[in-house]
């Protein structure tokens, strides 16, 4: 499994609990099961502030009661490198995006965009894929991690890259600048603005993916997709696999 171990998954030294909810969802829908968040980073440096975000969030995650998993991309190979992309880190990424109900992007800024590695883990997930689709209808919370002052070049990129995928992209974001000064020597992060704005984009990923999941595959039914598989209206037809995948 190409999955990072979360280290301390229960340990937030920065999160004054005093002020956190412990389930910011309630009152918005079922939040059980535990809604099944994805987490993608963009670096794969032995210290990368991308992924350490992406652990942040994790934690938060799983205190908010949502269960997660971050891919781990270090031997992801580069779209068509491998023919019909037959590789098991590819497999392996689109059973994580089909077990999803969301997903957490988080990439370094690089010359002003995303990362190289950022843009591959996105481009091997397909819209469609053995008549489900990895991506469409699932929430999508997006991060940046910068080495200079703080832009939002990233976030912006990766907005327009959801959009595309057909995600459901929450308004709150996350740009971390000079990222090297955020986290400790142990990749922990420091208590600070910019912990805090994370942990209002996890509240909001939480919150979307309760108060759509019932509403899923509803709000991702097209006239153009029932035509072209040949589904009239007032046919029996499940369209639960047009979003999100049932849970293994």
């Amino acid at each position: 499994m190409r999955l990072r171990t979360l280290a301390a998954p229960a340990h937030l030294p920065a999160l004054d609990k005093a002020f956190a909810l412990k389930r910011p969802a309630i009152g918005l829908g079922q939040d059980q099961p535990p809604p099944r968040i994805l987490l993608l980073y963009g670096s794969l440096r032995e210290r990368s502030f991308s992924r350490l975000a992406v652990e942040e969030a994790a934690r938060l995650l799983q205190y908010f009661g949502a269960q997660t998993r971050i891919f781990d991309p270090s031997d992801l190979p580069l779209p068509d490198q491998v023919a019909g992309d037959d590789h098991p880190a590819v497999h392996e990424l689109r059973e994580h995006a089909l077990w999803s109900e969301g997903m957490v992007w988080c990439s370094p800024e690089r010359h002003g965009q995303i990362s190289g590695i950022m843009k591959t883990q996105i481009d091997h997930l397909p819209l469609q894929m053995r008549g489900m689709r990895p991506t469409q209808g699932r929430t999508l919370a997006v991060m940046q991690v910068s080495g200079g002052s703080q832009s939002f070049n990233a976030v912006n990129s990766l907005r327009l890259l959801g959009r595309w995928m057909r995600m459901f992209t929450i308004p709150n974001q996350s740009s971390v600048a000079m990222a090297y000064k955020e986290f400790d020597e142990h990749g922990r992060m420091r208590a600070s603005s910019y912990y805090e704005r994370i942990v209002d984009v996890m509240e909001e990923l939480v919150r979307f993916t309760v108060l759509l999941r019932p509403h899923a595959a509803q709000l991702v039914d097209r006239y153009s997709e029932r035509k072209e598989a040949g589904i009239p209206l007032g046919a029996a037809a499940d369209h639960s696999a047009v979003a999100i995948a049932p849970q293994s």
